[in-house]
């Protein structure tokens, strides 16, 4: 299924394990307790992605942890792919996984956005600009992050199926649910007009 037939089964492990093990990394974290931002998960909204490191008003800090998020997807799709694509986008599946789920934070990790994006742009570049092309025009209408990650995710579906493979469909199904599921906070907050636009310090709760 998806291409996985014939692919070893300790590969396929081996892949996904890499992957989780990169992704599990939390730059966020990392970035700003080395540049005495203090913990990121007592800031704004308690994420450990770029969004809420932007919060702290370091915006070199917030674009390192942009890129490096979304770079961890991407590498591990790239290097797993050396041996197949298939192969390349469960280690980016997997990659996203663990930037939600890292073991060393107690399975408390970020809202999954930048690697989402990263791994597609390694896995398939069309569908990858196309759905970082719709977060930035989102964005720029309407200057609210969160939906602007909504939008883009849930359009990669229809992206990745008019030029994807069915390995890269899978991803971006399961990519959507994982990303919409970790911003249930936000999705209630959309609704009722309180999230907060982008730049804007969030108080804590």
């Amino acid at each position: 299924m998806f291409g996985l037939a014939g692919i070893p089964a300790w590969q396929i492990a081996v892949a996904a394990l890499f992957g989780y093990l990169l992704g599990s990394i939390p730059f966020g974290l990392v970035l700003t307790r080395a540049f005495g931002l203090g913990d990121i998960r007592k800031i704004g909204s308690g994420n450990i992605g770029a969004t809420n490191v932007l919060r702290t008003g370091n915006k070199p800090v917030a674009l390192a942890t942009l890129l490096l998020d979304s770079g961890k997807g991407a590498a591990a799709a790239l290097i797993a792919a050396q041996w197949s694509p298939s192969l390349g986008v469960i280690a980016g599946a997997a990659a996203l996984l663990g930037h939600l789920y890292p073991v060393w934070l107690g399975f408390k990790g970020g809202k999954g956005v930048a690697t989402t994006l990263g791994t597609l742009l390694a896995v398939n570049w069309m569908v990858g600009v196309g759905a970082c092309l719709t977060w930035l025009v989102v964005a720029l209408l309407f200057r609210i992050s969160s939906l602007s990650a909504l939008v883009a995710v849930a359009l990669s579906i229809l992206y990745a199926w008019y030029l994807g493979t069915p390995a890269e469909m899978a991803f971006t199904l399961l990519a959507t649910a994982l990303v919409w599921l970790r911003h249930h906070e936000n999705i209630r907050r959309l609704l009722k007009g309180e999230e907060p636009r982008i730049g804007k310090k969030k108080k804590s709760a």
